[in-house]
């Protein structure tokens, strides 16, 4: 049997089997290979984006002292804003996120200044539920962020919903969502940063 009869025999058989070579290829309409790809940079991001976080996590919401310096009056808003910007240059987090943390400094400021909250130096301050809001957690294991993973995670559209943990604890769970802005997985919502929660009064 020459080369090309057996070629036209390979190629019969397969198209009685019902069988496309385009098949294998289809990457476009293969929604599990796009959801593994997905998966993967979203916590590609997320690791990262703690990497950054635990490297320059002291300048939330810094306060300002009265004259005595007993007090807090307000917050540093020069700082805060030097803050935001170090958030949006990570280029790790949406713009609603940043429009949200920027929300409660600014709620967090006029409740000092307006005196419905009260805060003395060296106290726990009044606002979010005295844990790190970033993981809703007062201890860490070390560098988590290197074999931290994504759950149940739900990708719809652009958006995407899951927690994450560390295998340190079991039971750990943080929920958090990410949205596509230009091709690219962002930050969208961290549970810690819960805008009603964390400034209630």
């Amino acid at each position: 049997m020459n080369f090309s009869k057996l070629f036209a025999l390979i190629i019969t058989g397969l198209f009685l089997t019902g069988f496309s070579p385009a098949d294998s290829f289809d990457l476009k309409n293969d929604k599990n290979f796009y959801f593994k790809t997905d998966k993967q940079e979203i916590e590609s991001v997320i690791r990262k984006a703690y990497q950054w976080i635990e490297a320059n996590n002291n300048s939330d919401f810094d306060p300002v002292t009265n004259k005595k310096g007993d007090k807090y009056t307000g917050l540093d808003l020069t700082a805060h804003k030097k803050r935001m910007e170090s958030l949006r240059k990570t280029n790790f987090f949406s713009q609603q996120f940043l429009d949200n943390y920027n929300k409660i400094a600014l709620k967090i400021d006029s409740n000092l200044k307006n005196k419905k909250i009260e805060w003395f130096a060296g106290e726990i301050p009044p606002f979010g539920n005295d844990a790190n809001p970033w993981c809703n957690c007062q201890d860490s294991p070390d560098e988590y962020w290197k074999t931290l993973t994504i759950n149940d995670l739900k990708i719809k559209n652009n958006k995407a919903s899951f927690y994450w943990t560390w295998s340190w604890k079991g039971d750990f769970k943080y929920k958090a969502t990410v949205v596509k802005e230009n091709g690219v997985w962002k930050i969208d919502y961290l549970e810690g940063f819960n805008f009603d929660e964390f400034t209630k009064i």
